[in-house]
């Protein structure tokens, strides 16, 4: 059995057997995909420590990909391993963090994943805490109501976007599996997905790389988070972000 939901952002509780039991009948062959923003390796505190813990404990075994949302500092720091033709870091035996630009055979099936995203959340502006003047710029926002900014290093780091070395990594994959799979994983959607579900949205490097996919590629489905809604956009392009969906 293989399932699908949204971004996280550490919060876990959706996969509580109350209001998932399938679980019931799951076991560490049974897959549960998150699409980025997985949120669980932030701050290396106790009460993380406690989440990880708690989904290792889970039957099934917790696969994500990574989203804007997360330190990429501590993520990259996990061990990497090979797994089911693809490179993961290994959070716990069974909490796998596909990484970027992987195809995955799961359950004879083709997986292709692509994190990341451009945070759109960040207008007030990133501030760097080496900054001499870094207190007065935080508080000066604070006081003129502008809380949407990020702290680098601490609530932001820039690898939330694909490298150079990643994307001609990833372009030279998609070669080897000839652009076919059955199933695209990723956090943002490709830049023509993003407009039909807010005109607003600003496309930027990676949102066009997935559209240059999107065009190219032969596949089945694309599963994609980052726009907090569940909607099935035109049949093929499903956004998810509390919904659980089942694939197999």
């Amino acid at each position: 059995m293989v399932f699908i939901t949204g971004d996280c952002h550490g919060n876990f509780r959706r996969f509580n057997l109350r209001y998932f039991p399938e679980q019931n009948v799951m076991d560490r062959n049974d897959y549960m995909i998150i699409c980025g923003d997985f949120g669980g390796v932030w701050a290396d505190t106790p009460e993380e420590t406690y989440w990880l813990d708690w989904l290792e404990r889970r039957p099934f075994t917790t696969l994500f990909i990574d989203g804007n949302h997360e330190n990429f500092e501590r993520l990259n720091s996990f061990p990497v391993h090979s797994w089911h033709g693809g490179s993961v870091h290994q959070i716990r035996p069974h909490v796998l963090h596909l990484m970027r630009g992987q195809f995955y055979d799961i359950d004879g099936k083709n997986f292709f994943t692509m994190g990341g995203a451009k945070s759109h959340d960040i207008e007030d502006g990133i501030l760097n805490p080496e900054d001499p003047d870094f207190l007065t710029k935080q508080r000066e926002l604070k006081r003129a109501g502008k809380h949407r900014f990020r702290i680098l290093g601490q609530t932001w780091w820039p690898e939330e976007l694909p490298s150079d070395e990643e994307y001609l990594t990833t372009l030279k994959r998609l070669d080897q599996a000839n652009w076919k799979t059955d199933y695209v994983i990723t956090h943002c959607a490709p830049s023509s997905v993003a407009l039909v579900i807010n005109h607003n949205h600003d496309v930027d490097a990676l949102s066009d790389f997935l559209e240059m996919i999107d065009r190219r590629l032969n596949y089945s489905y694309w599963f994609f988070g980052h726009y907090h809604d569940n909607r099935d956009i035109d049949g093929k392009h499903l956004l998810l972000w509390e919904q659980i969906v089942q694939l197999l």
